[in-house]
């Protein structure tokens, strides 16, 4: 009677322990559950590279998703990259994405083909038509492209226009020729005044002799 009278105590504790265990169970299967949608939606959520009006260019310039102007480095190439020190990725920062599964979608008016490049450090970045994207720390609303046509990091940074060419500079200076000194008219020759011909001369008779 003893032995199952002390077994009962521990039974109901353990009864009682039960449904904390569950819900532990099921409060870290939902934590997990609720990360794995968080990453699937951050994979195949898109990012979306838009165009807008830029009234300083005076043109369609290619935007982020939340319509901040976008670089190139010329003559930078997937291939060939200028931009790589930590100085340089301070002050223009990549467009970048967490997966390289992420959908890029083209907004109404960019053309090229949007991919993703894999730079050395691993970041993953956007590129369009082959050129690598980028912000500028300069920019700090919509509309601005205050990193138009600056000297730096091996090359020249360049608005990217929503056709796919770099936007010109807005002062671009075209080069004259200097035309050249007009040829002095050479004065006309002085025309030569005919020589009055020599008049005939009248031969003398011949004198007679007397007788």
């Amino acid at each position: 009677m003893n032995g199952s009278q002390e077994q009962q105590p521990a039974r109901s504790s353990l009864s009682r322990r039960r449904p904390g265990l569950v819900m532990g169970v099921v409060a870290v299967t939902l934590t997990l559950c609720a990360s794995l949608v968080a990453l699937a939606l951050a994979a195949g959520g898109g990012v979306t590279v838009s165009s807008a009006a830029n009234a300083k260019l005076g043109k369609q310039v290619v935007v982020d998703a939340q319509g901040r102007t976008l670089y190139v480095l010329q003559p930078e190439t997937t291939r060939h990259l200028l931009c790589k020190s930590s100085e340089c990725l301070k002050f223009w920062p990549p467009l970048t994405v967490h997966s390289s599964k992420t959908k890029l979608k083209a907004g109404p008016g960019v053309q090229g083909r949007l991919a993703i490049l894999r730079r050395g450090n691993g970041v993953l970045q956007v590129t369009l038509g082959g050129l690598p994207l980028y912000r500028y720390s300069g920019d700090s609303a919509k509309g601005e492209a205050n990193g138009q046509d600056i000297h730096s990091f091996g090359g020249t940074w360049h608005v990217l226009s929503a056709r796919g060419a770099t936007s010109p500079a807005t002062s671009t200076s075209t080069t004259s020729t200097t035309p050249a000194a007009p040829t002095t008219p050479t004065t006309p020759a002085t025309p030569t005044t005919p020589t009055t011909p020599a008049a005939p001369t009248t031969p003398s008779p011949t004198p007679g002799y007397g007788y």
